[in-house]
């Protein structure tokens, strides 16, 4: 069977299953070469494709082949590009201004194997670009392609370092950005100062949504504040949850306040307000 790796490439970032042509092997980490339906571009080989892989990208089609390793010569065509990419940049802004067109360049892309050049930009309507394109590929000689991307999106093309110190991870890791809402936000008792709790996009920070599913899950398990309970310690009324530890504060009825694990709760007497999906 031929081997069949996981690479990502492309300036967005892409990940997809990739043939090898012969039998080459690669090593997690590898820079390539890929043949993909963009055309020739780098990329980088993340490890074997198996059916859990398959699972995760939900779908076995190959995207294209890995053509070789990287090597001297692709390296200093890399280089040449990189050095081409602000003059294409600065010559579609031109081109924008000149034909009055309400978009935002963001970034550009110039495949390795001179295919195409992308072109990512924001807009906030619909943007008719058919004589800026003919412009553009007048201008530089190749085929033109306008991307338009959202404010998240952008956001992953520019974006470094997060809150946390470490590269965001919708440039890194993340392949879809999950949706994200306050409620995520209340339910983990995260700040709710928009400037703490947003990440470089402007929009709640993505990594709110990654152990929610586990403090939804503890939330449901759990006693609500203003429910009567019986413990190994007596009768109280629950008037905080702390979902990860698994524990609740009780107010017993000689007016202590004791942290009791949901372990030591022998039964609920009755039920007081579960957080609502609106709290």
């Amino acid at each position: 069977m031929d081997l069949r790796y996981i690479v990502r490439y492309g300036l967005s970032r892409h990940v997809a299953e990739f043939g090898v042509r012969g039998r080459a092997e690669y090593a997690r980490g590898a820079q390539v070469v890929v043949k993909s339906d963009r055309g020739h571009e780098v990329g980088e080989v993340l490890c074997p494709a198996t059916e859990r892989t398959r699972e995760y990208l939900g779908t076995s089609d190959v995207r294209g082949s890995i053509l070789r390793e990287l090597n001297d010569q692709d390296r200093r065509r890399l280089e040449e590009l990189r050095e081409l990419e602000p003059v294409e940049f600065q010559g579609c802004r031109e081109l924008i201004a000149e034909h009055r067109l309400a978009m935002q360049l963001v970034d550009v892309e110039h495949l390795l194997g001179d295919e195409r050049l992308v072109f990512y930009y924001v807009s906030e309507a619909r943007v008719d670009f058919r004589e800026l394109v003919k412009a553009l590929a007048g201008r530089f000689k190749l085929r033109i392609e306008m991307r338009q991307i959202g404010i998240r999106d952008e956001a992953k093309f520019l974006a470094d370092y997060g809150d946390c110190g470490k590269p965001v991870c919708c440039n890194t890791h993340l392949r879809e950005m999950p949706p994200v809402s306050m409620k995520m936000a209340k339910l983990q008792k995260a700040s709710l100062d928009p400037t703490k709790i947003s990440g470089r996009c402007g929009r709640l920070k993505c990594c709110l949504r990654y152990e929610y599913d586990t403090y939804e899950e503890h939330r449901r398990e759990m006693p609500g504040v203003g429910a009567t309970v019986l413990t190994k310690r007596g009768q109280g009324r629950v008037t905080a949850q702390e979902l990860l530890a698994r524990k609740v504060m009780v107010q017993y009825e000689d007016s202590r306040y004791v942290l009791t694990d949901l372990a030591d709760v022998v039964t609920v007497v009755s039920k007081g307000r579960r957080q609502s999906d609106d709290d």
